[in-house]
């Protein structure tokens, strides 16, 4: 059924005051699966739907599709391939993931296992002689980055320069033009700007230099498909270097908090070291990293459940909604790492699943099980902590544990 009867649920959902626990909100959007909105976008909520869509060739990611000119961050620039369609995602996706994962590099992630280890050892010993430790500044922010970094070829010394410019776009990505300041757009736009030109200056030190990192194998490649220009590497190194730390951030603190929560499951872990792998399946359906896409455009006509959405609509997917969906999990408020059939939508689903998903098992793996191993009976400061003002990249800014 389609009403326009819940746009206030979902302003409540975008407002800060809602930031620590969205789910009941989440809840009562389900009862709506494919909502209307007063500015003629639609929501849709529900895992069926939701699953179903992000499978459907005529839903695009590509802004030029929308019916209505809409803020966009990379609007004057070359679009990473998030945000492009078949073929060109395709291709660019391809390209990038010769240099990223199998068949050409199947190594890549399994094999940095151990680096990922003494960076994480590393950290945590620099918690010694410390009652109370930030979670994220001082551990989950810190591991993601120094690995990004490594990867792409970016000097981890400058890191602070583009610490603001991801903030900044990162802020901007839910601007709501009816209620927040066009600065967020404009310095979410100026950043990305920035940002690219950077990268741009690093990508120029790697042609006719080849090398081991990311920037280096794209700039120098020469594959059956020839090499992608230097706009489409600043714009993948971009994405990567957002994307590649951001969502990390978020899934290694929203696990610690979790298990905080579940002092058992916890002790399990510590126990049964091996849980971890289902343990992070459940944390991508439970508490995930991304809970928003805030954007897809209808490329046709769209027919979901009983309603057809316009050629041209905006379209926003609640994915954390549909993780916490009752008709597909049984017990789906409930913190499960036995949980079986996980088919989560914690990394999206379909052409555009989380490109770096196994990465950031892999670190989250490690992380949640080394912090467990190795924390003297850690406790929370603050339940809930302080969170990030995004309603999209849902997770604290400060998570406060005391150890003995």
């Amino acid at each position: 059924m389609t009403t326009t009867e819940t746009p206030d649920t979902l302003q409540r959902i975008l407002d800060y005051s809602s930031r620590a626990d969205p789910y009941p909100l989440y809840a009562e959007l389900r009862k709506t699966p494919v909502a209307l909105q007063e500015d003629g976008s639609y929501v849709i909520s529900t895992y069926r739907e939701l699953a179903g869509i992000l499978h459907d060739p005529h839903l695009s990611s590509d802004v030029r599709n929308l019916s209505h000119p809409m803020a966009a961050v990379e609007e004057r620039t070359t679009p990473s391939f998030i945000n492009l369609d078949p073929p060109e995602h395709d291709r660019l996706r391809r390209l990038a993931m010769r240099h990223f994962g199998p068949p050409h590099t199947p190594g890549l992630v399994s094999g940095m296992e151990p680096d990922l280890t003494a960076i994480v050892s590393g950290l945590i010993d620099g918690f010694a002689g410390k009652q109370q430790i930030d979670i994220v500044d001082d551990f989950a922010y810190p591991f993601p980055v120094t690995v990004i970094c490594h990867l792409l070829g970016v000097p981890r010394e400058d890191e602070p320069r583009f610490h603001v410019w991801v903030n900044a776009i990162i802020e901007s990505i839910d601007y709501n033009p009816k209620t927040d300041p066009k600065e967020k757009l404009d310095n979410g736009v100026q950043a990305t700007k920035d940002l690219r030109q950077y990268l741009g200056g690093l990508l120029e030190q790697r042609h006719g230099r080849p090398g081991d990192d990311l920037l280096a194998r794209m700039a120098n490649d020469d594959g059956p498909e020839g090499r992608m220009t230097d706009a489409e590497i600043v714009s993948t190194a971009n994405l990567l270097l957002i994307a590649g730390h951001e969502t990390t951030v978020n899934l290694i603190t929203n696990g610690m908090l979790t298990l905080l929560r579940h002092p058992h499951v916890l002790q399990r872990l510590r126990d049964e070291p091996d849980l971890v792998v289902p343990m992070v399946e459940e944390l991508l359906r439970y508490e995930p990293p991304v809970h928003i896409i805030p954007w897809r455009a209808a490329y046709s006509d769209i027919h979901v459940a009983d309603t057809v959405i316009p050629k041209g609509s905006q379209i926003m997917l609640m994915l954390a909604s549909g993780s916490r969906d009752p008709d597909r999990f049984p017990h789906a408020d409930r913190f499960d790492p036995d949980r079986q059939d996980n088919q989560h939508l914690g990394f999206g689903s379909g052409i555009h699943l989380c490109f770096g998903g196994p990465m950031a098992r892999l670190e989250t793996q490690i992380a949640l099980t080394e912090l467990v191993r190795r924390l003297d009976r850690p406790r929370l400061v603050a339940d809930p902590p302080p969170y990030r003002p995004s309603p999209v990249l849902r997770g604290p800014i400060h998570l406060h544990v005391e150890q003995s």
